[in-house]
């Protein structure tokens, strides 16, 4: 398979660099306007790189599929020119609905996959956090927090220079992106909303900074969530509870327990599988995940499975993220 990497920074890298150790066998191309993430690219992969899409398709041999790693607010037209060239595409998070309608319906006439990530139902905790919730047949309630400091995101850069300083792309505005759909998928859709939001940092940036969200189910099940770019120390901490279930979650495979009906305290659930990390990032991030989003999208290629979460889907946590914000009532 001929591989395009449009956007040579950490999303664009991590992409690149999961194809190049899982998948040898495949040529891998990258695209980015900026000659520095070019060069930073060729010496370490020896991967050819070009300034633009059209340079790639027009001096390469066919490409079969893509990944756009650029910043959200320039994802739509980019998936227009691969779809329009009859190549399978991969985004990552949008934040925005710009043209999910047009590219879906051009995805649809070119017969191409259009894949989109949702990272997190692809962890091995959320799914079974979603087996648990969703067997119960009880009420339950939760509490989520998930919460770091915006200029730890990217330390190598400040955090003025990326997409988060943007409003449609605002860093709780990523969080909810990258959360919701775990959760709607393991409590249902949300009936109702109640929204509490603040600015309680000295960060410049034209959005509040936390949010605590009150979420009701139309499973019946409740929830409260808080989501923060103002947390010193990193933090995912979720709880559920009922009368026959209790789980808790700190963020990583090795923090997790549950206790139901047949045990009486916490007991800490053995996952039974190796966690690979990264130099730089926090270790609430997960490779595995990343590298079983891109399984999926290539198994989906093949026409060997259908994709877990599409941009329709998308579409109603995009809505929710707006209500939650206030962009629409």
């Amino acid at each position: 398979m001929n591989v395009m990497i449009v956007g040579l920074g950490s999303m664009g890298k991590r992409r690149l660099r999961l194809l190049v150790e899982n998948y040898k066998e495949s040529c891998i191309i990258g695209v980015d306007p900026s000659s520095e993430r070019r060069k930073q690219v060729i010496d370490q992969y020896g991967i050819i790189c070009f300034d633009s899409i059209h340079d790639a398709i027009n001096n390469t041999s066919a490409v079969n599929a893509a990944f756009v790693c650029t910043p959200p607010v320039t994802h739509a037209a980019i998936i227009q020119v691969l779809l329009e060239s009859e190549i399978h595409v991969f985004s990552e998070l949008n934040l925005i609905s710009d043209g999910y309608l047009e590219n879906i319906g051009l995805a649809e006439k070119k017969g191409r996959i259009l894949f989109l990530s949702s990272t997190f139902l692809y962890r091995d905790e959320t799914r079974f956090l979603i087996r648990q919730i969703q067997r119960e047949k009880t009420k339950l309630t939760y509490t989520y927090h998930v919460g770091q400091y915006l200029p730890d995101w990217h330390p190598w850069e400040s955090y003025q220079d990326f997409f988060v300083t943007d409003v449609r792309s605002n860093g709780c505005r990523e969080i909810f992106a990258i959360e919701l759909p775990w959760l709607v998928q393991a409590f249902g859709k949300v009936s109702g909303v109640i929204v509490s939001k603040d600015t309680i940092s000295s960060l410049s940036l034209p959005y509040p900074d936390s949010f605590l969200v009150l979420l009701e189910h139309e499973s019946g099940h409740r929830g409260q969530f808080m989501v923060d770019v103002v947390a010193r120390i990193p933090i995912r901490h979720f709880e559920v509870f009922g009368e026959k279930l209790q789980i808790e979650w700190r963020g990583t495979p090795e923090q997790l327990w549950i206790a139901d009906e047949r045990f009486s305290e916490m007991q800490k659930v053995d996952l039974k599988h190796e966690v690979s990390g990264v130099d730089g990032y926090h270790s609430y991030i997960v490779e595995d995940a990343y590298l079983k989003e891109i399984e999926e999208f290539i198994a989906v290629c093949n026409g060997k499975k259908h994709t877990a979460y599409s941009f329709s889907d998308d579409l109603y946590t995009l809505a929710l993220i707006d209500r939650i914000e206030g962009q629409r009532e």
